[in-house]
């Protein structure tokens, strides 16, 4: 890899879905190259993140208790009160005109589902490339 995006094999993906198919499609995607960590709800979003410290997290937009938008707006309101570091924030959207919700919830990018393994992919390396510095 070239330039400063981060070697796949020091980093984790935080995948927050309920949905199997979700998460097989991403493991397959990026499971060869990330450790993929996955939570069940949106809720839990959080204490994964403090606890993992991942590279990226991936948010799936329906998620049973606490949509993805909600865990995104989270995950921003901690990062401005000092909680937790910068979190770079993929949302998988369900139709293309969820990408509204996906830049009112500040994700830095976002794919539509069905998951596409080579735009995942890229898409994910884009991500992991913003710098926070």
């Amino acid at each position: 890899m070239a330039g400063n995006i981060p070697t796949v094999n020091d980093t984790t993906v935080l995948v927050a879905t309920d949905a199997d198919y979700v998460h097989d499609a991403i493991e397959a995607a990026l499971g060869g190259d990330h450790e993929v960590v996955r939570v069940h709800a949106g809720a839990e979003v959080l204490d994964a993140v403090a606890i993992h410290e991942p590279a990226l997290v991936i948010l799936d937009l329906q998620i049973g208790n606490m949509g993805g938008m909600a865990a995104c707006l989270d995950l921003r309101l901690e990062e401005r009160a000092g909680r937790i570091g910068p979190q770079r924030i993929l949302m998988l959207l369900d139709r293309d005109a969820d990408d509204f919700l996906a830049r009112k919830a500040e994700a830095d990018t976002w794919i539509v589902k069905p998951i596409d393994a080579l735009t995942l992919r890229h898409t994910a390396r884009e991500a992991l490339a913003i710098s926070y510095s």
